[in-house]
């Protein structure tokens, strides 16, 4: 019990600093409205559903990506609203990545999607494999699942550049631009000499949010983002905090979701929270091939929402390693629905589950991009 209570005054001392705690919502109000957990061990045409990293929703359709490397695919899903509450969740249809030509030997570990209505075709992030080589990507892909072509990505994000990126920390999240001319692409953690990964202490940890050209795949912009420390102090000597999923909402304002994870709280291991930020001030850093010693200005974060503040309405008061986040349809109060997903890591590390959750948001009067 001493052990116990020693740990958390070590963690409350360390943390103080390096987590935001503060909710401001003078902007942006979320209020949580339904959970839905998708019954273990799924299948849809011979795949188990689960790696759920990403999802968006278009005309009235939701599609999901699954992270799984061996299979790359995507989901087409019916996800029906009432009364402010999930009525039910279906998976309706498995597209499956077609890798051909130049493609063939890309290594896809998928985290995020973004269906662009117009052009009727998908954008994905892909994480690569660093230490094996293979490079990160972003891919344009047919509604079948054939890869079309992929965006120019810089040098500092390839697996053998000099920067060296860190393996299962590139691409994360993935939003259209507000302006529908471009997309943003965040990585979830810093290129390793840019800056230090997230600390229990305060450190650092500064990210780089790109954005690339619809038209010609080539980046044009980019600002850099710090991430909060790690939230919960280890007990198995593992903690990790990173950027999990990106939304623009309005000119340089975004919606970013954090997802930190700590060793040796089983199922209760995540920390999950979602910023408001404006990126109108921060310096353009693509031409920057090392952030460090370099003078540029973050984009500045808001903490608008904690799901700690929540976890006794989830099931086994699981806050799950959610890193899909979307705009959904209007609720019937006429508020701007926003729905999440989390990535089950097919039940790798310990009792996860395929959560999906329902919140309400409201912009207090703001002109944003909603469904």
């Amino acid at each position: 019990m001493k052990k116990v209570i020693l740990l958390l005054i070590i963690s409350l001392l360390l943390t103080s600093c390096a987590v935001t705690r503060k909710i401001k919502n003078d902007d942006i109000q979320l209020k949580y409205l339904d959970e839905y957990v998708l019954a273990p061990n799924i299948e849809v045409d011979n795949t188990v559903v689960g790696g759920l990293s990403g999802i968006d929703y278009t005309n009235g359709k939701y599609y999901l990506v699954s992270d799984q490397s061996s299979n790359p695919r995507i989901y087409r899903a019916k996800i029906a609203i009432a009364n402010n509450r999930f009525q039910d969740i279906s998976i309706e249809q498995l597209i499956k990545i077609k890798k051909t030509g130049k493609f063939t030997e890309d290594f896809m570990d998928l985290e995020a999607l973004s269906f662009d209505k117009k052009r009727e075709e998908f954008l994905v992030a892909s994480e690569g494999k660093i230490d094996n080589g293979k490079d990160p990507g972003i891919y344009r892909l047919s509604t079948t699942g054939e890869v079309i072509s992929s965006f120019s990505i810089p040098d500092y994000f390839k697996a053998k550049g000099a920067q060296k990126p860190r393996n299962n920390g590139v691409f994360e999240g993935l939003s259209e631009s507000f302006d529908q001319q471009g997309y943003w692409v965040a990585t979830e953690s810093p290129l390793e000499k840019d800056s230090s990964k997230p600390k229990i202490f305060p450190s650092r940890s500064h990210i780089r949010i790109t954005k690339f050209d619809k038209n010609t795949g080539n980046p044009i912009n980019q600002f850099v983002y710090k991430l909060d420390g790690i939230a919960k102090l280890p007990i198995n000597y593992f903690a990790v905090n990173g950027l999990t999923e990106i939304i623009e909402y309005a000119e340089d304002k975004f919606l970013i979701l954090e997802r930190s994870y700590s060793a040796g709280y089983g199922s209760h291991g995540n920390t999950v929270k979602i910023f408001e930020v404006d990126a109108s001030n921060a310096s353009n850093t693509l031409e920057m091939d090392r952030l460090k010693g370099e003078e540029y200005d973050t984009a500045e974060k808001k903490l608008v929402f904690n799901f700690k503040s929540v976890k006794d309405k989830l099931t086994r008061e699981i806050i799950d390693n959610i890193e899909g986040m979307c705009f959904g349809p209007k609720l019937e109060n006429g508020e701007q629905s926003l729905i999440l997903v989390s990535d089950n890591n097919f039940n790798s590390f310990a009792e996860q589950i395929n959560q999906f959750i329902l919140m309400e948001i409201n912009f207090k009067g703001m002109d944003t991009v909603t469904n």
